[in-house]
């Protein structure tokens, strides 16, 4: 990297933001403190107006997907600062959460290729949800300034859990439809993995593509032994029981009842039209990793 100063965009409200700030102003960095509703305009400014080569944002999942929707296909260049709360874009891609090791990444690493998913008009780098997981979003968010965001996690879990709201949905995959009742449909970039200790991140050598998991079962008992099955003894393992299928495509179409459906994109949420187009985007996303090791487009490690 050249001696050109970075743009970098920090989310004042993200769990780190103070120190990522502390970080970063000792570094070759032009800091912005942006609030996240603004984050989209001002990187767009930037962006006509400086032409930076590499950019920098300091936040997180939800803010990357922001800066990433603006400069995916373009030869801009992504560092990643983690200081969001789980940073799973980080985690997913092998990129350093110690935030001073993460800096200097963002000035000497080098730039790899990354895949991304899209539904419709809206990108996303790691996962995308319909069904269950919009209901324990929604009551989370709703009583986080209350109890704080750990205790109102396990709130909404439970919430969740005893509701237990099912949805009908129409699966296409290469011209075959999949019909079913089902209370959660999920769909990630890159093959996932299920078992602990490595629950939700990709799985070590998977497969490319957009991979799509739907549970079956409607009873909770069902649902509880899958859960459990799939974390004891990982994806592939639960794939073999008859409430839970797996796919790993190209694209899908994903259609329901509703016009209007509730969709998860990197744990952030918003009401799309259906039916829901989704499709991989190989190779779409210009990430700065660190030197000494670069990923294929599906995260995992090539060397």
């Amino acid at each position: 990297m050249n001696a050109q100063r970075i743009p970098a965009f920090i989310n004042p409200e993200s769990g780190n933001g103070e120190r990522a700030r502390e970080v970063l102003a000792a570094g070759p960095f032009d800091l912005h403190e942006v609030a996240p509703h603004e984050l989209k305009d001002r990187v767009a400014e930037i962006l006509a107006t400086k032409k930076p080569k590499r950019i920098l944002i300091a936040g997180g999942d939800g803010s990357i997907r922001t800066v990433a929707e603006l400069i995916v296909g373009t030869e801009v260049e992504l560092a990643v600062l983690p200081s969001g709360t789980l940073n799973h874009f980080a985690k997913d891609h092998r990129l350093p959460t110690d935030l001073e090791e993460a800096a200097r990444v963002a000035v000497d690493g080098v730039v790899d290729r990354v895949d991304a998913g899209r539904v419709g008009d809206r990108l996303f780098h790691g996962t995308s949800s319909i069904g269950a997981y919009i209901h324990f979003m929604k009551v989370r968010e709703r009583i986080e300034p209350a109890f704080g965001y750990r205790i109102s996690t396990l709130l909404a879990g439970i919430w969740t859990f005893f509701r237990m709201p099912t949805i009908a949905v129409s699966l296409e995959i290469d011209g075959r439809k999949h019909i079913y009742r089902t209370p959660l449909l999920f769909v990630a970039v890159g093959e996932r993995e299920l078992k602990l200790p490595t629950l939700g991140g990709r799985v070590d050598g998977g497969r490319r593509g957009l991979h799509l998991m739907v549970v079956r079962g409607r009873t909770r008992a069902r649902l509880l032994f899958l859960a459990l099955d799939a974390v004891l003894n990982g994806i592939r393992e639960a794939t073999h029981q008859p409430e839970f299928e797996s796919f790993i495509v190209e694209a899908c179409s994903i259609s329901m009842r509703r016009r209007r459906a509730r969709i998860s994109f990197d744990g952030e949420a918003e009401y799309m039209h259906t039916p829901l187009e989704y499709r991989l985007e190989s190779d779409i996303l210009r990430l700065v990793v660190p030197s000494t090791a670069r990923h294929h487009g599906d995260g995992s490690p090539s060397v």
